[in-house]
């Protein structure tokens, strides 16, 4: 079976950053630990916005700037920076990647749907939780899963509701 590691957002703004927090923090050591002893491939997302991000609807709603391209804040973490060198990021410019589902879709079809797909990282309740129902969405058929040791949400409640959230949709929680 082929398999698909998503290594959502674990950007320095989320990190360490703007809207870092020390449930991120405490996650780093076991993110390495996963991406590191995966045995399959590897993608990550990039939390994307442009200069004007607080006159977008996000913005609006979330008054923190971050992730804005180019950035510091945009980067992949340091101690992730190794190992996401060649792989593909996929940028994305709201909570959830169409981009990445349809290339799941695509690999899935490929394998003749002999694939799984495990997401971590950060927000557990936004954009984990986003892409973990739209890679269900574009492929329903397939396993999806969440390792909740390797994510952080925006608070422990959060986090707690998001899995709950992605479990009653199908979504393993591992």
């Amino acid at each position: 079976m082929d398999k698909i590691l998503v290594v959502v957002d674990m950007q320095n703004d989320f990190v360490t950053g703007s809207l870092g927090s020390s449930e991120a923090q405490a996650i780093v050591p076991d993110v390495v630990k996963k991406i590191e002893n995966f045995d399959g491939t590897v993608v990550f997302t990039r939390d994307t916005h442009g200069e004007n991000y607080m006159e977008t609807q996000e913005g609006r709603n979330l008054p923190v700037v971050h992730c804005i391209e180019g950035t510091e804040g945009w980067q992949i973490i340091h101690e992730l920076k190794h190992l996401s060198e060649g792989k593909r990021i996929f940028d994305k410019y709201t909570f959830g990647s169409v981009e990445l589902a349809e290339y799941i879709r695509q690999k899935a079809e490929a394998a003749n749907g002999d694939l799984s797909v495990e997401l971590i990282g950060v927000c557990t309740d936004i954009c984990v939780v986003s892409n973990a129902l739209l890679i269900k969405a574009f492929s329903k058929e397939i396993p999806v899963s969440v390792d909740p040791k390797c994510c952080a949400g925006v608070t422990v409640d959060a986090h707690e509701a998001a899995l709950a959230t992605m479990k009653s949709c199908q979504i393993q929680i591992a």
